[in-house]
């Protein structure tokens, strides 16, 4: 059984193909098993892993595969030489915390100058919806000119919004992609509302917005994502507007500020979603439903307890915690 860094990363990137599909268009990073071992890493790279590999594990919520995350970090560090360090363990930190694999597949670490910035893809998007337990699908795509399609707001879902894509034809003959969409189906059966972004609503949102866009074409670069992926920014742009009219989590809100804080070029580590607290939070939500469930007479097993100011129900307020910070 592989223990240490070492032996998972070598075991992470040399297992047998699991049969997930081919790369996909926003993979900044990602490569084929062979590609990624034939990277070597440089003792500096070696070293880095082995100091900070406990804050890594230590972060990574327990549903996340560690070796898969440290054989995503051993193939992008070198690309990030020009980065300072302390750069890079934030923005890893931030993708440890958070829950996603920077492998180009749900997140991208890339260098802004000389700080590496985490940049959440549209899958990562997607796949904390998942996570929030609330959804049961999420869908995302583009209309292409030639493809069938209508969008009518005001019609009964799921008759508001059709699109029949033409996959049979050549790229060329199925036209430019005119719209972006998203959606997803709720646990219980329902279905959010459709949102369609068009291309010029795309770049509203990216020169409003993405002061990485106006500093690429101010430097004359053209390297950021906007410049290299323009249709999975596209994308994104559509699942963040999605995000923001379905029910949603904590970690959820949290990535939206993260990206929002990247593309600013400010800190994302202090918005990153903290383990402790999150545990601390959700410990207190228990307690408190546990503490309301008590006091409703409706509910079987409780038991009715006297409440003060005139029979209104209240609350009141919070005692000091005594002896040290519960855990």
């Amino acid at each position: 059984m592989a223990t240490s860094l070492k032996d998972r990363v070598k075991a992470a990137t040399e297992s047998k193909p699991t049969g997930r599909g081919p790369a996909l268009d926003d993979v900044q990073h990602d490569r084929t098993p062979d590609s990624v071992e034939a990277i070597e890493p440089d003792a500096g790279t070696m070293e880095f892993l082995r100091r900070y590999e406990e804050h890594f594990a230590e972060a990574l919520p327990s549903h996340v595969d560690t070796s898969a995350f440290f054989a995503a970090v051993r193939s992008v560090l070198p690309t990030l030489t020009r980065c300072t360090p302390a750069s890079q363990l934030q923005a890893l930190l931030t993708c440890a915390r958070l829950g996603l694999v920077p492998d180009g597949q749900q997140a991208v670490i890339t260098a802004s100058g000389n700080v590496a910035t985490l940049v959440p893809t549209y899958r990562g998007y997607v796949e904390l919806m998942y996570r929030s337990g609330r959804v049961d699908s999420v869908h995302v795509g583009m209309v292409h000119e030639n493809d069938e399609w209508s969008f009518e707001p005001t019609a009964p879902a799921p008759l508001d919004f059709t699109h029949r894509p033409r996959p049979d034809l050549p790229k060329a003959q199925r036209g430019a992609p005119i719209l972006a969409y998203a959606f997803c189906w709720l646990k219980g059966g329902a279905r959010s509302q459709v949102v369609v972004l068009s291309r010029e609503d795309a770049e509203e949102i990216r020169d409003q917005y993405s002061d990485a866009y106006r500093r690429a074409q101010e430097t004359g670069t053209l390297d950021s994502f906007w410049h290299t992926h323009f249709l999975d920014m596209w994308k994104k742009s559509a699942i963040r507007r999605l995000e923001k009219v379905v029910p949603t989590s904590a970690e959820l809100r949290a990535l939206g500020a993260i990206d929002d804080a990247g593309e600013a070029g400010k800190s994302q580590i202090l918005l990153a979603p903290d383990p402790e607290s999150s545990f601390l939070v959700a410990d207190a939500v228990r307690a408190h439903r546990a503490a309301e469930a008590t006091q409703d007479p409706a509910r079987p097993g409780s038991v009715a307890l006297p409440v003060k100011g005139g029979g209104k129900r209240g609350r009141s307020k919070p005692k000091k915690q005594r002896g040290g910070r519960r855990r």
